[in-house]
């Protein structure tokens, strides 16, 4: 698992009900118009202290499962992706993956998966352990737990610049013009609980907003209204969701305890809430347009999900995968469901351990 998971105790977080309206209706399925995936691709964080990252690639036309395509890819490396692979991004022709432990961001053909660049995330010989990537303006923006966002020029692939936030950045997203990054704090002994907003045309922080304790996920609706989820303390102060006013970057509406969810994903309108340390169900669905709960459990054919780990959405169709870390210890696998939540196919991500993202080749 990744240093920041690892290095706090795991303690259960209480998964409390929606207090607002439970509408049980169909999900609203927007596709956008894109030609289908052919594949997909899987990140596997692997294990701490494992050296062991994984990228998976599964093919819709012959089910099946490359469980190390990076290195059927690359045949003349000696070594794999690295050390705690924690996030991945397409942008362009380009893939991202973030490589916290190894201290670098690995980009690859996104066709190919073949190697480009290891842009390197080391001050002198201090890893700055980079965490989240988001693509904005034809540029790559990286947070890292030194307290920076990193600018990568995707022509050069080299770092330009590095904006100063908050404590230990996780979580980024870029909406019209600003960046949005959930400051955690999660190695301090009293967790951050802002959000910097960053203007894109000047590359520099010119607010800090707050929100729930120890941030760590953002995600942004078609409105462009942007909504934080965050940990809390792992304790008395439980996850959280905030919402912020796009337009004026200010909050809008705090969901606090009634929402105990420390991460999102959002397709449209539609926000999928889910744990993956504690709590109970797979995920929740509420429709960030109405403000209502559509159903308190996303799955509705009664398929287990033992550690839902990241969450992805086809763009095409609305299908949503849900990556299940599983013991966190052995192989973990990915479930597709429909927008209804019923089961349509899964896969072992063998031998990648914890999966935590999912690509979309096309």
């Amino acid at each position: 698992m990744n240093f920041r998971k690892t290095s706090i105790a795991f303690v259960s977080v209480l998964t409390i009900l929606a207090a607002c309206k439970k509408v049980d209706v169909p999900v609203a399925v927007v596709p956008v118009l894109l030609s289908p995936a052919v594949g997909e691709y899987i990140l596997s964080e692997g294990s701490f202290g494992g050296n062991n990252t994984k990228l998976a690639f599964y093919t819709n036309n012959t089910v099946a499962t490359i469980g190390d395509f990076f290195l059927q890819q690359n045949p003349t490396l000696t070594a794999g992706l690295g050390e705690i692979g924690n996030d991945a991004i397409i942008y362009g022709s380009k893939m991202y993956v973030v490589m916290n432990g190894s201290g670098r961001v690995t980009v690859l053909n996104a066709a190919s998966a073949i190697l480009i660049k290891n842009i390197s995330f080391l001050n002198n010989t201090v890893n700055k352990q980079p965490r989240y990537a988001v693509g904005a303006k034809g540029k790559v923006y990286v947070t890292s737990y030194d307290n920076t966002v990193s600018v990568i020029d995707t022509t050069s692939l080299a770092i330009i610049k590095s904006i100063i936030v908050g404590a230990n950045p996780e979580g980024i997203a870029a909406s019209s013009n600003y960046l949005y990054v959930a400051n955690s704090g999660g190695f301090n002994t009293t967790p951050d609980s802002t959000v910097s907003v960053i203007d894109l045309n000047t590359e520099q922080e010119i607010r800090k907003i707050k929100v729930g304790v120890n941030p760590y996920k953002i995600e942004i609706n078609t409105a462009g209204n942007i909504f934080v989820s965050a940990y809390g303390n792992y304790g008395n102060i439980p996850a959280s969701i905030s919402v912020i006013n796009g337009l004026t970057n200010t909050i809008s509406l705090d969901l606090g305890k009634s929402f105990a969810y420390s991460n999102i994903r959002i397709f449209g309108d539609i926000a999928y809430l889910y744990n993956n340390y504690g709590g109970t169900g797979t995920a929740q669905v509420y429709n960030t347009a109405t403000n209502t709960v559509v159903r308190n459990e996303f799955i509705t054919d009664n398929t287990a999900v033992q550690t839902p780990y990241g969450v992805n959405i086809d763009e095409q169709n609305g299908d949503v995968y849900i990556a299940d870390a599983g013991n966190f210890t052995t192989a973990g696998k990915v479930i597709c469901f429909n927008s209804m939540g019923v089961k349509k196919f899964s896969f072992s991500t063998a031998p990648g351990i914890n999966p935590n993202k999912i690509l979309f080749k096309r």
